[in-house]
């Protein structure tokens, strides 16, 4: 493969993942239309929410290396070269950095619909 095809990547996507990966790409656009609307809303980062957000994204990181372990052929014992440990460190981010702002936007909009209905 001399380059690099978007189409040919969703693919390979649907064949690991099938019916999984539309649903994961739809909570990615709803979370990040989210996040972005809550922030817009409070104008500001809440540190004590972001802080429990980044200790539930850690859980987030370790089940995307399970559910990369589930759809994949090959385990982490296959794993020799630089290019698969950055893969995996890839992984892990991803599912980390994705959990965290799932995770901080649930807690905001949840938190804000809590103190509307105490009001």
């Amino acid at each position: 493969m001399k380059e690099l095809d978007p189409l040919i990547l969703i693919a390979v996507f649907q064949e690991m993942l099938g019916p999984l990966l539309w649903l994961l790409l739809a909570v990615v656009l709803v979370g990040t239309v989210a996040f972005l609307a809550l922030l817009i809303r409070e104008r500001k980062l809440l540190a004590r929410r972001l802080m429990w957000s980044q200790a539930v994204g850690l859980f987030g990181g370790v089940m995307s290396l399970v559910i990369m372990a589930k759809v994949s052929a090959s385990g982490y014992t296959d794993a020799v070269g630089p290019a698969d440990w950055i893969l995996i460190a890839g992984v892990f981010l991803a599912g980390a950095i994705g959990t965290t702002i799932l995770v901080y936007t649930l807690l905001g909009w949840l938190g804000s619909i809590v103190r509307q209905h105490a009001a």
